[in-house]
């Protein structure tokens, strides 16, 4: 509770650095206005008992100049210049300047766009995600459970993520992401890294080359539906391309072969598979490492049977015990082999009854 009240106050004063810094202008010319022309009214005015007039009468004088109300009958003839200048300057100050400071540093919770460049104004090495949908998303969640400063842009107010993400804190752009200004909005000259996770392949390949174009240095992340797009985009255009299709069907595919695999990847050629095993035959007695140099099964994690706590990375000498649940990654023909050791070759029938199924 500590390091999120911490956290949060350092990010106010980020955000009001940022306003100063955008309102400098302004705030040097209401320091001027109500911190020197005072001074100029005291040592200047002489009021009727002979005395010079008081910082407060004078502070209250510049102040009713702002609304076109004097409180000094003024005579020397620089005063009444002042007398006439201060108005003007004070409507601009007021309208365009402390109103809208005020403005936006209160009303953070409307989130639009000039309220999202400064706060965008604040992040270094931050990562820009557009599109507000469920990639997009998860995308943030993650990013965010990682530490780091995002971003998000969304073109349609009703997405499926917007109102989630504006109730967790998320500063969100609802714009065109391929208008002029927009990405600029996002502090993209910045930012470490950028993700196209919109449903458009179009939109996201101009998204990723205006970035690419603002700044060089970005690392880009392009979600394709097209797999023939895939290859081409990363050696051209250098970015991490990548297609929900081929994502997904390693997984899909190797679910519908055996429940038991929990994940699958690609490495190059490599099919990579993550399950679960627990030890009844062959493997109580052997240890961690044997598991690797015999079956290139990785154990990456391990749960004593009765113990509720999981060890990560268990090292090569840990010993496997009846019961313990370990979480190995294979290759799928050495996952393959590995099973049939252990007397499970066979994939489990599939239960119809499983949760979640009605």
């Amino acid at each position: 509770m500590v390091t999120s009240g911490r956290r949060r106050l350092r990010v106010n004063l980020r955000y009001l650095g940022a306003l100063l810094r955008r309102f400098r202008t302004t705030m040097t010319l209401a320091l001027v206005l109500f911190g020197l022309v005072p001074v100029v009214y005291h040592v200047r005015h002489i009021m009727p008992d002979g005395h010079p007039v008081s910082m407060a009468k004078a502070l209250r004088h510049v102040y009713f100049l702002l609304y076109g109300q004097p409180s000094l009958d003024v005579d020397d003839s620089f005063l009444m210049l002042l007398d006439m200048i201060i108005p003007p300057v004070g409507i601009v100050l007021l309208a365009d300047g402390l109103v809208r400071f005020a403005y936006l540093f209160f009303a953070k919770h409307r989130q639009d766009k000039e309220w999202f460049e400064v706060i965008a104004e604040t992040f270094k090495g931050h990562v820009v995600v557009c599109g507000a949908g469920r990639v997009g998303y998860r995308v943030v969640a993650q990013l965010r459970a990682l530490g780091k400063d995002v971003v998000v842009v969304e073109k349609r107010a009703e997405a499926t993520f917007v109102a989630v993400l504006r109730d967790e804190d998320v500063p969100l752009l609802i714009d065109d992401i391929r208008s002029p200004q927009c990405l600029p909005r996002t502090n993209v000259k910045k930012a470490a890294a950028i993700v196209c996770a919109t449903d458009d392949d179009l939109a996201n390949l101009n998204i990723a080359l205006d970035a690419r174009r603002m700044n060089p240095d970005i690392r880009v992340v392009i979600r394709l539906f097209d797999d023939d797009l895939v290859a081409k985009v990363r050696d051209t255009f250098k970015a991490e391309a990548l297609s929900s299709s081929s994502l997904a069907a390693p997984a899909m595919a190797l679910a519908a072969l055996d429940p038991r695999i929990i994940h699958s990847f690609r490495i190059g050629t490599h099919l990579m598979v993550v399950s679960v095993f627990t030890a009844r035959d062959g493997l109580p007695g052997m240890k961690v490492s044997e598991v690797r140099d015999r079956f290139g099964g990785l154990t990456l994690s391990m749960r004593r049977q009765g113990d509720s706590r999981e060890w990560l990375h268990p090292t090569g000498n840990t010993l496997i015990a009846t019961g313990d649940a370990l979480t190995i990654q294979a290759e799928y023909k050495d996952y393959g082999l590995l099973r049939a050791f252990t007397k499970e070759s066979e994939a489990p029938v599939w239960a119809p009854h499983t949760e979640g199924m009605s």
